[in-house]
């Protein structure tokens, strides 16, 4: 039953992330040039105000120009800080790890273009989702029961488009309330339960169970307590984790030149990537960053906009100056900071002592192909075993953690004792020739996601003392936590704009449900489905962006001509 449902998943992440014109022998994935493009579009229509108008967007969120009196739920700052919670996570710590794994160095690069032309992306959708937003009637106590702003793409397709769109607008609510159970939900917690798990073995349904616990009693307090919170915790992580990275960056300054050449000479002549499919693959490099840059700024999918269009100002323009600094920190700030911590530190292209559980979803099975290894598409009945090394050939499936083939096996956690039977895939277990029967060897193979990034930072820290995966661990608690909380609201949002006020609690129930079976499923499924529900929102605001770029680009001039905030 899993292996059919991860068939599924993995054809509908193929007509997302894969499906696309083929140049020069290599497919370019329709998503990855419809973002570049339009953030291309976006920035040469707008003048490259990302660069012009960065330093405006520092004095806004200041709360120098904040005026408490203008309609909206929160200011500038907590508008940005519940944004940032949501955009600033596991993204930027599991998601860079992803990428270097698959895509190699290079993927880094594609990090940062996705980044740069995000910020202008976000700059339009969040001027957009405010223009268009529509503040709500006050109850009796002078306040809305879940906050008096609305905003987003499916309000600026509906009424920017006009009615005939609003299907399109329908459809961007679903797919981002789908999207709101997995990327900015199942995942950071099924991130928490992994390392948590890896540090500590603790089960992951306890760890599921309990952050469940604290999500549920934040988000059901609404937009208000949610930007109580996220405005601590935002800045707090993003502070402890960014100078942990520099730390490191410090002690291994002679490093940090040759891994910046070693990135931009991998993001077009690929050479590099621990598990194969980056290899000499320059698109697959592309698009592992572009991915990953995706999933953690979230310019073009608009998330975003709906934190923003609870801000307090009637004007559009400023609260767009101030989100186009969340891809500025999110992506060219902190997730650089946790790929050349990666990178510098060496851990991403080295293997480890690793207890192999033959329940775990991190296994795969592999064939090698003229392109590099991918993954079989059955299950082999058995993998024969002789004193540790496997016996497959390259034309047999191979036993894979995280993607890599594992080379030798054993009985002991020392790795003194190999191995010697079969693996019996099916049955979740070794079977040695003694008959002896293991649910779990050992081997050395390679780390990923949040875990492999606790290793860069514990090697990087180690100077100064054995505590630097504890960085990692404390901000994955606290990324993980404060995202899925901002993320509630923008699924909130969306069952009030399709169903009204009455929607709302039975989504936040359904939430913190999916919260609990993120935790508990394997690392894979569970971003992959985020993947492909990311991938269904993001096409319908692009072309909402594009459409109404024009708006746009009135509401700026008008904006910086006459200068409100001097007034």
């Amino acid at each position: 039953m899993m292996e059919f449902f991860q068939r599924i998943v993995g054809t509908l992440e193929y007509y997302t992330w894969s499906f696309g014109p083929t140049i020069g022998g290599e497919s370019i994935p329709i998503i990855v040039a419809a973002l570049l493009g339009t953030g291309f579009f976006l920035t040469l229509r707008l003048a490259f105000i990302q660069f012009r108008r960065l330093v405006h967007g520092f004095a806004l969120t200041s709360g120098k120009y904040d005026d408490p009196s203008q309609p909206g739920d929160v200011s500038h700052f907590q508008a940005l800080s519940t944004a940032l919670s949501a955009t600033v996570g596991i993204g930027n710590i599991a998601g860079v790890a992803l990428a270097i794994h698959f895509g190699g160095p290079g993927a880094l690069f594609w990090m940062w273009m996705t980044a740069v032309l995000g910020m202008v992306t976000k700059f339009v959708e969040v001027t957009l989702s405010m223009h268009y937003r529509v503040i709500e009637t006050l109850d009796a106590t002078g306040r809305g029961q879940y906050g008096t702003a609305s905003g987003g793409p499916m309000y600026y397709i509906e009424r920017g488009l006009g009615k005939r769109w609003k299907p399109m607008a329908v459809f961007f609510a679903f797919a981002l309330i789908i999207t709101s159970f997995f990327t900015g939900n199942g995942i950071q917690a099924n991130t928490m339960a992994d390392v948590l798990f890896t540090e500590f073995g603790i089960p992951s349904w306890v760890t599921g169970l309990t952050s469940a616990t604290l999500v549920f009693s934040v988000i059901v307090g609404g937009i208000t307590r949610i930007a109580r919170v996220t405005s601590v915790l935002a800045p707090l992580m993003a502070v402890l984790y960014v100078l942990s990275a520099l730390i490191i960056l410090i002690l291994n300054l002679p490093q940090v030149i040759p891994t910046l050449v070693l990135i931009f000479r991998e993001a077009f002549q690929p050479t590099a990537g621990i598990a194969g499919t980056g290899i000499g693959l320059f698109v697959t490099t592309m698009m592992w960053g572009v991915r990953r840059g995706l999933f953690s700024n979230e310019a073009g999918q608009g998330s975003a906009p709906i934190a923003h269009a609870a801000a307090k100002t009637n004007e559009p323009v400023a609260e767009g100056v101030v989100a186009l600094l969340g891809p500025f920190i999110d992506t060219l700030i902190i997730c650089s900071m946790t790929g050349l911590v990666i990178l510098i530190t060496g851990v991403w292209n080295e293997r480890f002592d690793t207890e192999l559980p033959l329940s775990s979803g991190e296994i795969s099975y592999l064939m090698d192909t003229e392109r590099g290894p991918v993954r079989a598409s059955s299950i082999p009945e058995t993998i024969r075993i002789e004193q540790g090394r496997p016996l497959t050939g390259t034309a047999e499936a191979g036993f894979a953690w995280h993607d890599v083939r594992v080379e030798e096996f054993f009985v002991d956690a020392s790795q003194e004792q190999p191995f010697s039977g079969v693996i019996r895939p099916s049955d979740q277990v070794a079977v040695a020739d003694d008959g002896t029967r293991y649910s779990s060897l050992y081997g050395q193979a390679v780390e990923n996601g949040a875990p492999l990034t606790a290793l860069a930072f514990q090697r990087g820290l180690s100077p100064l003392g054995p505590w630097g995966n504890y960085i990692v661990l404390i901000s994955v608690l606290l990324f993980a936590i404060s995202t899925a909380i901002a993320w509630s609201y923008y699924g909130d949002r969306c069952a009030n704009y399709l169903l009204g006020p009455r929607a709302i609690l039975p989504y936040k129930i359904v939430f913190v449900i999916m919260h609990f079976v993120g935790a508990v499923f394997a690392l894979s499924t569970v971003w992959t489905l985020g993947d492909v529900a990311l991938g269904m929102v993001t096409f319908p605001n692009l072309i909402a962006l594009l459409l109404l770029s024009g708006v746009v680009v009135k509401l700026t001039k008008s904006y910086f001509e006459r200068k409100p905030w001097q007034k």
